[in-house]
């Protein structure tokens, strides 16, 4: 028997607001942007801008770092370390010390290769230096490794400064599950540095020393974008299991619940518990299900798309778009998803406002978003 108007309009309303519902995706005709490809790399993983010269450095996943400049081919940096590529592992993030300027210092994540199959999550810094026409990484030194060393992917690997100036640094949990519950391990975790790799003062579980110094939150799986809202809020997305994709305000010795807890199964079908009220564990803003797998998290400042300051953008890989979140104080909502076509890895704010995002893969395009005409 049909179920009356107002019901099915009950139904319809709870299922919209749940967090959990994927959402229709808007046409490329309803987009509020127009896109224009730039560049192409391979398997392009992250970008950052330099200062006051419109040029930005983009890694590739094998284990190259280019810098790209608006109208010309790219060039190679030289002084990246060899990476272990394959499967997640390979060059990461790229960031810029809070001092560029002066310092002139990068960091960069990649995963490290170490004896057989074991590899570990680093962070490195450099000087980089840019004269007659090439570009360099001087003074490499690795300053953070994921332990202990294992086998496995998701590693995550983002980088970001926060408004104290300190390191902070995504880590994944290798898919091992437990160390993300671990305290005698930095995987499934977020750490807390200083910008040389230390332990900051002030770290919720410094008192128990060794590794558990670094640890600002636990209990993650693979995330894989951490940004800073202008109110100084820090934000995490991350990939669930079969499901249970999250968006993460995430808060100072927070456990959040992974593998406790997720609104995603197992990949074999096997049950994990939900999030629920009262069981000890820090609930997602936002989930997504089915899977979007998003890759990367920027929260927009910029006046070239004055509705979207403040908000979260979410690039999405098997979901294949642009995602936005309305980001109200502590609390999110879902407020738009773009489909681009193709697998998104990264997606980073431009000099002027403008957006940028990379395509997944071998010939991933660098996309430049700005408002339709």
């Amino acid at each position: 028997m049909p179920l009356p108007r107002l019901v099915l309009l009950a139904v319809l309303v709870l299922i919209g607001c749940s967090g959990g519902d994927r959402g229709a995706a808007a046409p490329a005709s309803d987009r509020p942007f127009q896109v224009e490809a730039l560049a192409t790399f391979d398997e392009p993983w992250a970008m950052t801008f330099l200062p006051d010269s419109g040029q930005a450095l983009v890694t590739e996943k094998p284990g190259r770092l280019k810098l790209w400049t608006p109208g010309r081919p790219p060039i190679e940096v030289a002084g990246v370390p060899p990476v272990a590529y394959g499967g997640q592992g390979g060059l990461a993030d790229i960031v810029l010390h809070p001092d560029f300027a002066q310092n002139r210092l990068v960091y960069l994540s990649y995963a490290e290769p170490g004896p057989g199959e074991a590899s570990a999550g680093a962070v490195a810094r450099a000087r980089l230096t840019v004269e007659n026409g090439a570009a360099r990484l001087d003074g490499f030194q690795v300053i953070w490794r994921q332990t202990p060393r294992m086998d496995g992917g998701q590693y995550a690997l983002r980088i970001a400064f926060g408004p104290d100036r300190l390191l902070y640094i995504s880590s994944g949990e290798r898919q091992h599950f437990e160390p993300a519950q671990d305290m005698g391990s930095n995987l499934g975790k977020i750490v807390r540095l200083n910008d040389d790799g230390t332990p900051a003062a002030g770290n919720p579980f410094a008192a128990q020393g060794g590794v558990a110094a670094q640890i600002w939150s636990l209990g993650h799986r693979n995330p894989l974008g951490l940004a800073f809202a202008p109110d100084g809020r820090l934000w995490e997305d991350e990939m669930g299991p079969r499901g249970g994709d999250e968006l993460n305000l995430i808060l100072p010795g927070r456990n959040y619940g992974w593998p406790r807890a997720s609104n995603g199964s197992h990949y074999d079908g096997r049950d994990i518990p939900d999030h629920r009220p009262g069981d000890g564990f820090e609930a997602p803003q936002l989930w997504w299900n089915p899977s979007i797998s998003p890759s990367s998290l920027i929260v927009y400042t910029g006046a070239m798309f004055p509705e979207w300051r403040g908000d979260a953008l979410i690039g999405a890989l098997s979901g294949q778009a642009l995602i936005r979140a309305r980001l109200r104080g502590g609390h999110a909502e879902k407020a738009g998803q773009w489909e681009m076509g193709a697998r998104i890895r990264e997606v980073e704010q431009g000099p002027d406002g403008s957006v940028y995002l990379l395509e997944d893969g071998p010939g991933g395009r660098l996309l430049r978003l700005t408002p339709r005409r």
